[in-house]
């Protein structure tokens, strides 16, 4: 799991370290087994989920249940890294839609971040380990 402010280089890193497939990023979205297949992801083959802070804010636009699918998921491809950027620092929004969307995202983070084997804050492009 790979997490940071916006524009920090989140993605760039992880492309580096884990020399990640273009075909294996899935932008703001969780990929199905089809597309998994499609692509003929091996055991060594990375896939990445990045900005699911955004898949996670779609999700629960759409009424959707993001703590379970993103659970689910993972449980289902052990090897995902994760890129999220952090958004629950600063001002807490006016918008009652907003505070939740940051609160649920906090706390699926938080579980991705109990059960990943890895965790890392990327500033200016340099990681930092957490876990």
């Amino acid at each position: 799991m790979v997490i940071g402010g916006y524009a920090q280089g989140k993605l760039e890193y992880v492309k580096k370290k884990y020399n990640v497939k273009e075909e294996f990023i899935f932008d703001c979205a969780l990929p199905s087994k089809e597309e998994i297949e499609k692509n003929n992801l091996s055991k060594d083959d990375v896939l990445v989920i990045s900005s699911l802070h955004k898949w996670i804010r779609k999700r629960i636009k759409e009424g959707g249940r993001p703590e379970e699918e993103i659970a689910s998921f993972v449980k289902k491809n052990p090897g995902t890294v994760i890129i999220s950027d952090e958004i629950g620092n600063g001002i807490v929004p006016m918008d009652p839609f907003e505070r939740v969307y940051r609160e649920r995202t906090g706390r699926i983070l938080c579980d991705l971040a109990a059960n990943a084997e890895e965790v890392e804050r990327v500033t200016c492009g340099i990681p930092q380990k957490i876990k």
